[in-house]
């Protein structure tokens, strides 16, 4: 599979995704009306940049500490994030990510390239990453990760497999 989008930095290390959106509304399940509080308490203005749609977020080291709020990732994916691409990232925010069907890759060398608007592309299948065409290896995804993704996340690659056993 390939991704493609502009990038949108969040370049600090142990970003948390308690900043990243506001607990008060942990209560909302619908990740439309998740969107207007995504990045609520690090930098309202990064939404503005999401907004086209076609956004690959690039972050810091150890991206997503904190609690395991789902919320990020769904409202990221409610603004049509295409990619996080980080130097590393919490194993709850990257589990998070997989689980929900939104690419998170790591790739110290390719963050540190980007800027602001760079061209972003990954080949999830080679582990290729280009930032404005120079070329980047990250770990090519796991196999298993690929199908996940493929089929949207966890929940709906599940309900394809009990689909399939029937």
């Amino acid at each position: 599979m390939i991704i493609e989008g502009r990038a949108v930095l969040i370049p600090e290390d142990n970003v948390d995704t308690d900043v990243l959106y506001p607990g008060a509304l942990l209560n909302l399940d619908d990740p439309e009306k998740m969107k207007p509080y995504l990045f609520e308490g690090y930098d309202p203005s990064l939404r503005d940049e999401v907004a086209a749609g076609d956004a690959v977020i690039v972050v810091g080291e150890n991206f997503g500490i904190g609690s395991s709020r789902e919320h990020v990732p769904l409202a990221m994916l409610a603004w049509g994030v295409r990619c996080v691409l980080g130097k590393s990232f919490a194993r709850i925010f990257y589990r998070n990510c997989v689980n929900l069907g939104l690419l998170a890759v790591a790739c110290r060398e390719a963050v540190a390239d980007a800027s602001r608007g760079s061209s972003v592309r990954v080949d999830t299948d080679s582990g290729r990453v280009e930032v404005d065409g120079r070329p980047f290896q990250a770990e090519p995804l796991h196999p298993f990760v690929r199908e996940v993704m493929g089929a949207g996340g966890l929940v709906a690659w599940a309900r394809a497999e009990l689909e399939e056993a029937r």
